[in-house]
């Protein structure tokens, strides 16, 4: 576990160089219109940084586009927005972003309220869960768009658009050709009311652009500069503006920009946590905020997550989509744990470990950090294990709900273990023996498959367990154990298995059978009288027969873990086994 912690401290030390420091402030890791004032100051927040934190409710939303499954970046967003909501009182919804029909991907939305099941993050609103500002599928706020964005034109805030899509392209070769970044020409924002009227007349068909403000322009100071809560202050640099982004398309359909604007008002949205590649496109969401007369929310944009290598985590790497950690076995609570920890990090202390009801408790925006995270396997292997390890040793319905996923993983090498009558109980018993080893439930048979069948006696494995013990102690100390079970009453098989009742039921086990050992083998042998035979002998006959490995569970675990027949019987096949040797 040190090692682990000091790899992690490690892997933080190197996602904050002094040349990403220094590189951000040439705007080469940030959108190229936009300058942040800190980040030329290092990734830590200012000291003097004015409190961001809530003073009352907040309603926050999650609003992905069902054009693939949910992957880890997507389900960072919603984590913060859940804890935000959680932290601070209020409402976490779900919006479905579906505007985009053409990527749709069939079973997405499923997947994305499942995955958030599967994660704890429960949403208050959404949908099934109607909460009075539905419906929560933009596809089926069309009205609501279209009404809005001819209020805006009959304002004189937007303009009607007759140019196709021939001429649009011609546009961004022109600007590539230049080097500068595509602008559409205002040529549809000059034309005559009777130029307009002939082209409706015949029904061109049209899309409805915003007249975006001039960020030089002194009205248009609040569009232009703005705070972030992850990037501090905020200056849109453009010198002639930015685009006249489309609003509505010539099908009736929203583009994201009014529609993401149009539903944060009216689902009373006060922050908007998001990723930073939405960031390029805030002053625009304001510029509609301030020409629609809206109060705007307050941003945080998230930084991106990156593999391991420096490059941006997408939903096709193999670290991204969350169903790859489902099928992986990972626990709910180790991957909310982790992903908590991208982006976001308390403050004080070096605490790690967190459940989900302890990250609602501790969850704050000064602890967001605009440094990008790496995404790193062997951490969440790590967590994995310390959450798994916590669950198994809980009397819980999740440690029974483990043991029944371990019983059907085991059938897979045991045929028909799940079946048994006792299998659940069985499996809770051997992953708490075994849990300290385990990553998944799924490594528990190839962690200890002598729990399950007999050990193979013939490895190098079995051989280096026993490695120290005297060749002529080997079957004395193999037999004053047989005979000492024998004699006493055996253990039952379906009592607690813990350290300190194993312990106190088999203390003086292994001491006894090493003094008759000894008592053995001075009838035979004078030499050996003369040095009595170690206890340390004794433990490691009993785990080569018991086990056939070197390591794993305490030796008192394992003889209260089987009965004396199965303990009796796996002493008499070392015996055997010792005895065919000796005879070759």
């Amino acid at each position: 576990r040190t090692a682990e912690m000091l790899r992690t401290r490690l892997f933080s030390a190197l996602r904050r160089p002094s040349v990403l420091r220094s590189s951000r402030c040439l705007n080469t890791h940030t959108p190229a219109n936009l300058h942040s004032h800190s980040q030329c100051h290092g990734d830590a927040h200012s000291k003097t940084r004015p409190s961001v934190e809530p003073s009352g409710p907040v309603r926050v939303r999650f609003a992905p586009s069902p054009t693939g499954m949910l992957h880890l970046g997507g389900l960072r967003t919603a984590l913060f927005n859940y804890l935000l909501s959680r932290r601070y009182g209020g409402e976490f919804i779900l919006r479905i972003e579906d505007t985009d029909q053409k990527r749709l991907v069939k079973g997405a939305v499923d997947n994305i309220v499942r995955t958030l099941e599967w994660a704890g993050l429960t949403f208050d609103e959404g949908p099934g869960k109607p909460g009075g500002v539905g419906p929560y599928f933009q596809s089926q706020r069309g009205d609501l768009y279209r009404k809005h964005a001819y209020q805006l034109l009959e304002k004189g805030a937007a303009y009607r658009c007759f140019c196709g899509s021939h001429r649009l392209e011609s546009l961004r070769a022109e600007a590539a050709a230049q080097g500068r970044p595509p602008m559409y020409d205002r040529r549809c924002l000059h034309l005559s009311q009777q130029q307009i009227d002939e082209k409706l007349r015949v029904g061109e068909p049209y899309t409805i652009r915003f007249i975006a403000p001039n960020p030089a322009d002194p009205g248009s100071a609040d569009v232009a500069q703005f705070y972030d809560i992850v990037h501090e202050s905020m200056r849109f640099r453009g010198p002639a503006g930015f685009d006249d982004a489309v609003l509505l398309k010539s099908d009736g359909l929203p583009t994201y920009h009014l529609a993401n604007v149009v539903d944060d008002h009216f689902m009373r949205i006060t922050h908007v946590l998001r990723g930073e590649e939405w960031l390029i496109s805030t002053p625009k969401h304001r510029a509609l905020f301030k020409a629609f007369g809206w109060p705007v929310p307050q941003y945080a944009h998230l930084p991106l997550l990156m593999n391991s290598d420096g490059s941006k985590l997408s939903k096709r790497n193999r670290d991204g989509p969350l169903q790859g950690y489902i099928d992986a076995g990972y626990l709910p609570s180790a991957v909310v744990n982790y992903t908590a920890l991208l982006g976001w990090h308390p403050g004080s202390g070096d605490k790690e470990l967190y459940e989900l009801a302890e990250l609602e408790q501790a969850f704050s925006l000064g602890g967001l950090s605009r440094s990008k995270s790496a995404v790193s396997r062997d951490r969440l292997d790590w967590l994995n294990k310390q959450h798994l390890q916590k669950a198994v040793s809980s009397d819980s319905a999740q440690s029974r709900d483990l043991a029944a996923i371990a019983a059907s993983e085991i059938d897979q090498h045991v045929p028909g273990f799940s079946r048994l009558p006792d299998a659940t109980d069985t499996a809770l018993r051997t992953l708490r023996m075994c849990s300290d080893r385990l990553t998944f439930t799924r490594d528990l048979f190839d962690t200890a498959p002598y729990l399950f069948a007999n050990p193979d006696l013939g490895t190098e494995e079995a051989e280096k367990t026993i490695a120290k013990v005297p060749l002529e102690t080997r079957t004395h100390l193999l037999q004053a154990a047989i005979a000492q079970l024998k004699t006493m009453a055996g253990p039952d098989p379906a009592s607690a298995t813990g350290d300190e009742v194993a312990s106190k039921r088999w203390s003086g086990f292994a001491k006894d059978m090493a003094l008759a050992a000894s008592a053995s083998a001075s009838s035979n042998s004078d030499t050996l009288a003369q040095k009595p035979v170690p206890k340390s002998h004794a433990m490691m006959m009993l785990r080569f027969a018991l086990t056939g490995q070197s390591t794993g569970p305490k030796i008192p675990e394992l003889l209260e873990f089987f009965d004396s027949r199965e303990t009796i019987s796996r002493l008499e096949r070392a015996v055997q086994k010792i005895v065919a040797e000796s005879l070759q």
